[in-house]
């Protein structure tokens, strides 16, 4: 779709961590007064501040949001939903919706990497679905199918089915997704957001074309990691 509409919102902070940040900074400011109000130690007030001064910043760089836009040919294209490293990159049998083989493309993202995530293709959402599970670290195999996870369905301008998968980690306890069913979407939306270490997969045609390898960063909204045919 040549025509994509740009929707997404200048932000720096992601909208998931915005309630939690203020929220921890006023704790940190009020203990710390309190601490000085009891100890009268400038010490004990700067170790407190900078132990769980640096909490907060690790979280604040957590819920980091960058602004940003494809600027390629969205034509058959897909990207990268989440920035990481990709980690799977093999044909499969999906059974649950296909019944057939696709090439699954898994990018992990560890507890630093930014969390949000972005649709990987222009299209219309088929479906979403949501599945509780279980915690196992997030670039085991058995996390696509065991772990909680949400399965979004995007059907491409040209009528491909592609599937995104976002998966909870070891660490994750919360996945929340924007997709529903019958919008359409665009490459520059957020799909979603996954709290703290976790991966996502995708399934495409297997004669689509790679465009990344193992061990490979990835950039979410940025890096073209597929080719449809």
């Amino acid at each position: 779709m040549g025509n994509r509409i740009k929707k997404l919102k200048k932000i720096r902070i992601h909208r998931e961590g915005t309630h939690e940040l203020t929220f921890s900074m006023l704790a940190l400011l009020l203990i710390a007064a309190a601490l000085w109000w009891l100890t009268h130690s400038i010490v004990v007030v700067a170790l407190f501040l900078i132990v769980f001064g640096t909490a907060w910043l690790l979280a604040l760089n957590f819920y980091r949001c960058p602004i940003r836009y494809f600027n390629g040919d969205s034509d058959r294209t897909v990207v990268a939903p989440a920035d990481g490293k990709i980690v799977v990159i093999e044909d499969t049998m999906e059974n649950e919706y296909f019944h057939d083989e696709r090439l699954m493309i898994s990018i992990f993202m560890s507890p630093l990497n930014v969390h949000a995530n972005w649709f990987p293709c222009d299209g219309r959402v088929k479906f979403v679905k949501h599945f509780n599970g279980n915690y196992h670290k997030a670039w085991l195999p058995k996390a696509s199918e065991e772990n909680e996870h949400a399965d979004i369905m995007i059907t491409t301008p040209e009528g491909e089915d592609i599937l995104v998968r976002q998966i909870a980690g070891a660490m994750a306890r919360r996945i929340v997704t924007y997709a529903k069913p019958e919008e359409e979407c665009y490459i520059d939306q957020h799909l979603g957001f996954i709290k703290l270490g976790s991966r996502v997969d995708v399934y495409l045609p297997v004669n689509s074309k790679v465009c990344v390898t193992l061990d490979q960063p990835t950039t979410g909204d940025q890096t073209v990691i597929a080719k449809l045919r």
